[in-house]
């Protein structure tokens, strides 16, 4: 795969990814944390904040990784 095309559609899958995935972090964090003190509700919305990291890194990773070698 041509790395330009790579790197696109690495944006788009990122981009949609990460929108989708916020959503269902607020919702959640709105039903599970909402009635429950201001330290768990911390505790949530740190860990649901940085969890898109690890997942966001590799595909990044992925994108910008060098084309195999052509066997010519």
């Amino acid at each position: 795969m041509p790395s330009a095309l790579r790197r696109f559609l690495g944006s788009v899958v990122l981009v949609i990814g990460l929108s989708v995935y916020v959503f269902f972090a607020l919702a959640i964090g709105d039903v599970v944390a909402a009635s429950k003190p201001a330290w768990v509700q911390l505790l949530y919305f740190l860990i649901a904040g940085l969890a898109w990291v690890p997942p966001a890194g590799l595909l990044v990773r992925w994108m910008y990784r060098s084309a195999p070698p052509s066997h010519g």
